[in-house]
C-alpha cells in the first residue's frame, strides 16, 4: 500500500473516530406551560364508585390542572386517578402522577369527626393531606422533567417543594393546608415518647414525626405572624423555631434559583391570587391536652 493511501486510511479512521465521539444534540420540545393532563380511571373497587363520583362533580383533577399550569414543561404530565388493587399509595413515575382510590378513602376514614382542638375542621384536613401528598408528588415529577438538581435527600426536597407551594397560596388558604396536613400527622405524636423499630429509620421517607416539625417550621419560617400560635400553644418548641425563618430563606432561594425560571409568572400570579377553598376565616389553635 502506498504512503499515501495508508495516510488516506489513518485520516479517515480518525475522522469516522471523532464522529463516534462527538456528542449528537437530541430535539428536545419547547417547555411549555398548560401541558398538565387528567384521568379519571374507573374504579376497580365498588366500593369506590362514589368516591369516583365525587371527584368528578367536584373537579378535583381539573383544579390540579390549573394550579401546576403555570410550570413550563418539556412533555405532558398527566394526574391520575386509578385503582390499586387495596393498595393505599400516590406515586410519580414519568410522565404520570398516579393517585389510589384506597388513599383518597384512607384520607376520608382518618379524618376528624368534628373540628378538631387545633381548630382544623373535617374538610380541611381532607384537602390539607390530598394536597400535600399531591404537590410531594409534583415535586418529584418537577425535579425529573425539569432536570433540576438535589442536593440531599429527595423525598425531603419534596416535602419542601410541597410546603412551599401551598405557603404561596393566599393567607387563609395556606394556613388552612398546612394545618390540616400537619393533622395527618397527629397519631404519630400524640405521645410525648415515641418507641419505633430500629428499621423504622431505614425508610425512603423520613420519619413522620420529623416531616411534622418540618412542615410546621417551614410555615412559621414563611410567616411568623400567622403561624405564631403553632409555637406559642407548643406545636412547634421554641428552640426549633429559631431556626425556622433561615431555613424558610433558603428554601425560598433554591426556589428561585432553580424552579422559578421553569414558571410563566403571569399564570403563576392568576393561579396564586385566586381563593382555592370555601371562604372561611383563619381558625386559632388551642393548646394541645
Amino acid at each position: 500500500m502506498k504512503s499515501t493511501d495508508r495516510l488516506l486510511g489513518v485520516l479517515f479512521c480518525a475522522v469516522c473516530l471523532l464522529l463516534l465521539v462527538m456528542p449528537v444534540k437530541v430535539a428536545v420540545a419547547d417547555p411549555q406551560s398548560n401541558r398538565i393532563r387528567i384521568e379519571y380511571e374507573p374504579p376497580k373497587n365498588p366500593a369506590h364508585q362514589p368516591l369516583y363520583e365525587m371527584l368528578k362533580e367536584h373537579r378535583v383533577l381539573e383544579r390540579l390542572q390549573e394550579i401546576f399550569s403555570p410550570f413550563q414543561l418539556p412533555i405532558e404530565l398527566t394526574f391520575k386517578t386509578v385503582g390499586c388493587d387495596g393498595v393505599s399509595n400516590a406515586w410519580y413515575a414519568r410522565p404520570t402522577v398516579t393517585i389510589c382510590y384506597e388513599y383518597l378513602a384512607e384520607i376520608q376514614r382518618d379524618m376528624p369527626k368534628e373540628t378538631t382542638p387545633a381548630g382544623v375542621t373535617p374538610a380541611d384536613a381532607v384537602l390539607g393531606q390530598f394536597f400535600y401528598a399531591i404537590a410531594h408528588e409534583v415535586g418529584h415529577a418537577m425535579f425529573d422533567l425539569l432536570n433540576v438538581p438535589v442536593f440531599g435527600h429527595q423525598e425531603d426536597a419534596a416535602d419542601q417543594f410541597a410546603g412551599y407551594i401551598i405557603l404561596q397560596f393566599g393567607k387563609a388558604d395556606a394556613r388552612r393546608l398546612i394545618l390540616g396536613a400537619a393533622h395527618s400527622y397527629k397519631k404519630y405524636v400524640k405521645n410525648p415518647t415515641v418507641t419505633v423499630p430500629l428499621t423504622a429509620f431505614s425508610d425512603e421517607h423520613g420519619p413522620p414525626a420529623q416531616r411534622y416539625y418540618n412542615l410546621l417550621c417551614l410555615a412559621y419560617g414563611a410567616d411568623p405572624v400567622l403561624f405564631g400560635d403553632v409555637v406559642d400553644m407548643q406545636y412547634l418548641p421554641k428552640e426549633r423555631a429559631r431556626l425556622c425563618r433561615g431555613q424558610y430563606g433558603e428554601l425560598t432561594y433554591a426556589f428561585h434559583q432553580l424552579i422559578a425560571p421553569h414558571l410563566d409568572r403571569q399564570l403563576a400570579k392568576q393561579v396564586m391570587d385566586k381563593s382555592w377553598l370555601p371562604a372561611d376565616m383563619p381558625r386559632g389553635l388551642h393548646k394541645p391536652n
